[in-house]
């Protein structure tokens, strides 16, 4: 069985919102939470710190790859809309302006 766009924008857009909340969450921790210092006496604070700024980044590199997907489904409608402003030529045009330059 295959799924459809919408199922598939729907699961991405689920997968986007809560990798960007554990994103924010594991950025938040590190931040306010654990101590930024390298004492003794803080010892599994700063291996918890720095396991979380690994997590941290695998996240940030997850969510990249989610936001990708999300724009090649969304491929069709980014290209209509930049047609409608002007900012991408119509194929029209373009092969227009083509023909002129050869």
């Amino acid at each position: 069985m295959t799924m459809g766009k919408p199922l598939k924008l729907w699961a991405v857009n689920i997968v986007s919102f809560v990798l960007f909340s554990l994103l924010a969450v594991t950025g938040l921790v590190n931040w306010l939470v654990l101590p930024h210092g390298g004492g003794r006496r803080e010892g599994i604070l700063i291996v918890t710190r720095h396991l979380l700024m690994e997590v941290h980044a695998w996240l940030a590199m997850l969510f990249l790859v989610a936001i990708a997907i999300h724009l090649v489904l969304h491929g069709s409608y980014i290209k209509a809309n930049l047609k409608k402003s002007g900012l991408l030529k119509k194929e029209k045009q373009a092969a227009a302006a083509d023909r002129r330059q050869a």
